[in-house]
């Protein structure tokens, strides 16, 4: 009785240190939400083409930001476990592993994107007028994709490092920025200053770019030059960064690389039914891209909470504290669930506003609606598949696991059924959507049995 007593006693403070590590990540995320919707919302006002081209232009964004989350998620396994240990050369070489690699895979990335945006869009649209309007995007915004990989890997390793409020107010900076530029860049100014008058004629989509690598670089500046003055754990010199050896590459290759090649294909898999919504037409796409910028104010609780999740499982871990994990890993399996079903159903209010946020036709919001309502039904599940990948298994070092859980269900029954739902019996969008969400309920079971068996939890410092 006395160590069931000892082993319940820390679960006193388990909604303090979620909430306390959960927050400033929601608040972030959020910030980064309302920073997508605004320019979805403002180039909306252009009409469907623009904002279909638009949202097509950032599933290339959507591609690097999952490779570049796979290699600093995976970096965030090694970096919780160490802060854990309190071993400061260890995430200073780890540090030094995510720049490296987020570096070069950001570089091809940008020249892809400068040199052959046209042939990147029409990937997933056929229409002439969709591909000129995405590719005059893609060139503006690609600058951005490399100071975008410097910035990334310090945002999760100063959350690892329990430093989750520094990221939030970079990103509040980097939102005023993005919304007074997307104004001024999309729509055009003028004013007059001591007699004199100036103007700048409005650049449609390519304004929106601008005003995206503007806020960008702003916010990554930021976070760097506040870090190292208030001297956080994993800011280190450049000379620790690269400290690293063979061995320990290759310890990060085989814990990270199942990670980097889940957000990758997962990536890939997002992209794939983006190209099956865009080749049912403008209309679809169209939908779809609203469908996913009104779901994400909403799903930011669910990435805060998960990323928590994983920082304070990492963390249980790296002290040694195994009996801890598993308990505080049980209660996160049925709360976080629990909370998915009253915020899914903040979806209908905000699905009334759809007329009054996007400038499309009328059957474009009902479908859009219609989508959000089938969102609703499987949000518990969604949420409980995310945190068992992003928190569970990747805070346990469990990525082979992780890796072929996520991506199977995805590939093999959820990719296919859409494409069929689409093409061959040619349902509507919210019926071909249904099909797609239906991954998230097989990911539920297939991950509880693995929680149960307890094989996720690994210490991957030692």
């Amino acid at each position: 009785m006395l160590k069931n007593n000892s082993l319940r006693t820390p679960l006193k403070g388990f909604y303090k240190t979620l909430f306390f590590i959960a927050v400033p990540i929601i608040l972030q995320n959020l910030m980064q939400t309302f920073v997508n919707m605004l320019d979805t919302i403002m180039v909306g006002q252009l009409g469907a083409a623009e904002i279909a081209a638009v949202g097509l232009g950032n599933q290339i964004f959507f591609i690097l930001n999952m490779i570049l989350f796979g290699i600093s998620s995976g970096g965030s396994i090694f970096i919780t476990q160490f802060w854990g240990k309190k071993d400061l050369d260890g995430i200073h070489k780890t540090m030094g592993i995510m720049l490296t690699f987020s570096t070069i895979i950001s570089l091809v990335f940008c020249i892809a994107g400068l040199t052959v945006p046209q042939v990147l869009i029409g990937f997933y649209s056929k229409d002439p007028v969709v591909i000129a309007f995405g590719a005059k995007y893609l060139r503006a915004v690609a600058p951005s994709y490399v100071i975008m990989a410097l910035g990334f890997p310090f945002q999760l390793a100063f959350r690892s490092t329990e430093h989750v409020h520094l990221p939030m107010v970079c990103t509040a900076a980097s939102f005023a920025v993005n919304a007074l530029f997307n104004y001024a860049l999309i729509f055009g100014f003028s004013f007059n200053f001591l007699g004199i008058h100036f103007a700048v004629n409005g650049m449609g989509v390519t304004g929106a770019a601008i005003a995206t690598v503007i806020a960008r670089s702003l916010e990554t500046a930021l976070l760097l030059i506040f870090s190292y003055a208030k001297k956080f754990e994993a800011a280190g010199s450049v000379r620790s960064f690269f400290k690293f050896d063979r061995y320990f590459v290759y310890r990060f290759i085989r814990i990270a690389l199942p990670v980097l090649i889940n957000e990758t294909f997962w990536g890939m898999g997002i992209t794939v039914e983006n190209a099956i919504f865009s080749r049912m037409g403008t209309d679809a796409i169209a939908a779809f891209n609203i469908t996913g910028t009104i779901s994400q104010l909403t799903w930011v609780f669910f990435i805060g909470t998960g990323n928590a999740t994983g920082i304070i499982l990492g963390k249980k871990i790296g002290e040694g504290k195994k009996d801890e994990t598993r308990l505080y890993a049980n209660r996160f399996a049925w709360f976080l669930p629990l909370c998915a079903v009253g915020i899914g159903l903040l979806l209908y209010p905000l699905s009334l506003l759809l007329p009054y946020l996007f400038n499309v036709e009328p059957n474009i919001i009902k479908t859009a609606r219609h989508m959000l309502y089938v969102l609703i039904c499987f949000y518990p599940f969604n949420a409980f598949a995310m945190y068992f990948i992003v928190g569970f298994c990747r805070a346990g070092g469990d990525t082979k696991f992780a890796a072929f859980h996520d991506i199977f269900w995805m590939w093999a029954i959820a990719i296919p059924a859409g494409i069929f739902a689409a093409f061959v019996l040619k349902l509507s969008p919210p019926a071909v959507y249904f099909c797609l969400l239906t991954e998230g309920v097989l990911k539920t079971f297939w991950g509880l049995a693995r929680l149960k068996s307890g094989k996720w939890l690994k210490d991957v410092t030692e």
